[in-house]
């Protein structure tokens, strides 16, 4: 594995770049971001990731801990007081949140150094590289917040390989906090008609009816969010069940609704899992000037290595808000025979 003359050439280039950019002498040396850069990070963030994190809450925050930021619910805001005038409660007394020192570090080997330095337009390498570190540390930004559990003192990405030991994550935070919001019995979907379920809607139907708050269940904003087995599960059971080449193409396409709310497939989602919520619901927080960067070119490793230091958590706006199964409990199927 070696490094080619003009890929060398080009990261040196890069690396006069970032100084320039963000105003930094050495940016192979860890350096703060504030201000304007730190809000150009942030929107740049956004735009990875299929464009999820825009639909999300994705606010800075002055401190490391401290109430939950609501930024809206459809809760009743309307009525009267004989003698008075009526006001709505917050309903968010205690609801906190807390956020952890977190690393990320995208690196690009020697191999790929030299093949992107040979192919391509002028300008091309350049771009590749910020977007390659772009796009791993909004990747991890959604890996965490679905499979987060517990936030380590030391990760171990061999045993957690979607984050699981990053961050607490939206759905632990939920059973944590509010476990009722969570279906944690198992769960048969069957569709026909030996396990608990028969289609993805009379499951979503389930968690809407007995978990959503009564004065969020009619939300306009309500979407499901669902796994790719379960999807493909259903795929398969209305492909089974057309008769015309149309009703089979059809069947083939992604759902576009489940129980009258648009399904969504979010990256990095478990794929036994079903979540019903808003998706401004689900909250990312950084504390305002702790982001840091460091772009090295480091031979020992024969790679280059962008880093991203700052402070970070997840949180749910709403807990009532937010309704889903457990996804370990739940089974494709028919419901076992017990054994006598």
């Amino acid at each position: 594995m070696q490094l080619n003359q003009t890929a060398r050439a080009l990261l040196k280039e890069y690396a006069s770049n970032q100084a320039q950019f963000f105003e930094t002498e050495d940016p192979s040396k860890q350096f703060a971001i504030t201000g304007p850069k730190e809000t150009a990070l942030k929107n740049k963030l956004l735009e990875k990731a299929g464009g999820f994190l825009k639909l999300i809450t994705v606010e800075d925050v002055d401190q490391k801990s401290g109430q939950v930021i609501q930024v809206g619910t459809s809760r009743l805001h309307t009525g009267r007081k004989k003698g008075g005038r009526h006001v709505t409660a917050s309903g968010v007394d205690g609801h906190e949140y807390a956020l952890v020192e977190t690393d990320s570090c995208a690196v690009v080997t020697w191999d790929m150094l030299s093949v992107w330095a040979n192919s391509g337009k002028p300008g091309d390498f350049m771009n590749r590289m910020n977007e390659n570190a772009m796009d791993n540390f909004a990747a991890d930004l959604l890996r965490v917040g679905f499979n987060g559990k517990v936030a380590a003192d030391t990760t171990n990405p061999e045993t957690n390989p979607n984050g699981e030991d990053v961050n607490i994550g939206w759905q632990a935070l939920v059973q944590r906090d509010a476990e009722n919001q969570i279906i944690n019995l198992d769960v048969y979907l069957d569709p026909d008609g030996g396990g608990d379920y028969k289609t993805l809607d009379a499951m979503a139907s389930d968690l809407i009816n007995t978990k959503i708050h009564p004065s969020l269940r009619n939300d306009p904003n309500l979407v499901v969010l669902v796994g790719a087995d379960l999807i493909s599960f259903e795929q398969a059971r209305l492909y089974d069940a057309a008769i015309t080449p149309t009703e089979k193409k059809a069947a083939q396409q992604l759902p576009h609704s489940i129980a009258g709310r648009k399904a969504v497939v979010p990256p990095y989602f478990p794929s036994m899992r079903m979540v019903v919520t808003t998706m401004a619901n689900l909250h990312l927080y950084t504390q305002k000037n702790t982001r840091h960067r460091k772009s090295e070119h480091v031979e020992d490793r024969k790679q280059h290595e962008n880093s991203y230091l700052r402070w970070e958590g997840y949180a749910v706006g709403d807990y009532e808000g937010y309704a889903a199964y457990d996804e370990t409990k739940v089974h494709l199927g028919p419901t076992p025979t017990p054994v006598a």
